[in-house]
């Protein structure tokens, strides 16, 4: 273990949603349309739009599987040829996973100096509903009721949740949006892919959701982009069926085509001039993997070659300053330090996860050639500065939008 005179600040850090985390602050009236919870064939199932939610096979989370457990099947060195051994024994969900107290001790045992928390269950919500659209807005705002109850936005500043918030309808987008920076949200997380809207599905990079992009961009917080269901499985689904539930039931094509989401939604916003309208703007791709970096690079240079007047500047290099990415720990992740730099690197380990690592700063193993300087910037400062605002000098208004589109 390389030693650090430093605690690590981790980029990829989940809870399990509590039972109630989606009803607490929702409108009965509602239920039908959103959440609810059932007893079917004697099991406790989440219902979302009144089906079955297929994200996760288990969402009360209790019994859960152990953090890592993944991690050698996923490094192709467990010796099982079947995801569901390598599981192994699951355990009584643990407090440190649903109570801030218990998970600032848990930080504390784990030397850590703090970490953003994405949602398990939630990231899989939004694409569920649709295209019900005041459900979707209505569900994400009584998640994040919740997720100020139980866990707040910066707690004892260690604990960084990122509320979850749709484009879908761009006026209740900011509206959340500017209800949660009231609490002190730092971090925002937005669903990967094309946005449905009420007039058909738009690039998350549409002038038509400027006005949320000016408020990310003045108020200087970060939006976090992270794995889960984005829709995507439609056209997966297309040349492979699939399953009852959707959680672990890998494949290769699967994992082969698995990064189109992120791909695509980096490529929006660079080609739809987010970053040239909002330069203020900062956007972290979490639990995505690398392996997708290269290839987006390889694909901006063959374009620019005939279109590169239709960028304002190298796009990425406009990249390289604007978006931060964890790569998972299995992969090249040197090389993608030496492709991007140390400085928008993030140090993600995905706890409690299955699929991250027991212990999160395990992952200085995979960057221990690169400088102090280096490792700290990847291991801590990275992630740090993310949930650090850097507000713009002028106020918060939605009137300067038009002027700057």
């Amino acid at each position: 273990m390389t030693q650090l005179d430093f605690q690590p600040f981790d980029a990829d850090n989940h809870y399990y949603e509590a039972e109630d985390a989606f009803t607490r602050y929702a409108d009965p009236a509602m239920s039908n349309r959103a959440m609810q919870w059932a007893e079917i064939h004697g099991k406790r199932r989440l219902l979302v739009g009144s089906q079955i939610q297929r994200f996760i096979a288990n969402p009360t989370f209790d019994p859960v599987a152990k953090p890592g457990s993944l991690q050698q099947w996923f490094k192709g060195t467990s010796g099982v040829t079947n995801i569901r051994d390598a599981f192994g024994e699951l355990e009584p969900l643990p407090a440190a996973y649903r109570d801030r107290e218990a998970r600032i001790a848990k930080l504390d045992e784990q030397g850590m100096e703090g970490a953003i928390l994405f949602p398990t269950l939630g990231v899989g919500m939004e694409n569920m509903l649709l295209p019900d659209i005041e459900a979707v807005q209505h569900a994400l705002t009584a998640f994040n009721k919740w997720l100020e109850d139980d866990w707040g936005y910066a707690y004892q500043d260690r604990i960084f949740a990122a509320p979850m918030i749709s484009l879908s309808d761009p006026e209740g987008a900011v509206e959340e949006l500017d209800r949660v920076l009231a609490k002190d949200a730092r971090i925002v997380c937005l669903k990967m892919g094309a946005v449905t809207t009420a007039v058909g599905k738009r690039s998350p990079g549409d002038q038509m959701f400027d006005a949320f992009w000016d408020r990310i961009d003045r108020a200087g917080i970060a939006v976090g982009f992270h794995t889960g269901d984005a829709g995507y499985t439609r056209y997966t689904d297309e040349f492979e069926p699939f399953g009852t539930f959707r959680s672990f039931q890998f494949t290769p094509f699967r994992l082969l085509t698995g990064t189109r989401a992120i791909y695509d939604t980096m490529a929006a916003l660079l080609c739809h001039g987010v970053y040239d309208r909002f330069p203020n703007v900062r956007v972290a791709s979490v639990e995505n993997g690398s392996t997708w970096v290269p290839e987006l690079f390889v694909q901006l240079k063959k374009v620019c070659k005939s279109y590169g007047s239709m960028f304002n500047g190298d796009p990425i290099e406009t990249f390289k300053r604007h978006v931060w990415v964890s790569p998972f720990n299995e992969e090249d992740v040197p090389g993608f330090v030496r492709l991007v730099g140390a400085d928008r690197t993030l140090f993600g380990s995905d706890f409690p996860h299955a699929e991250g690592l027991e212990n999160p700063v395990d992952y200085i193993e995979e960057i221990a050639e690169f400088d102090e300087d280096s490792i700290r910037m990847i291991m801590h400062d990275n992630a740090s500065g993310l949930v650090t605002p850097r507000p713009l000098a002028a106020p918060l208004s939605s009137a300067s939008v038009g002027a700057r589109a």
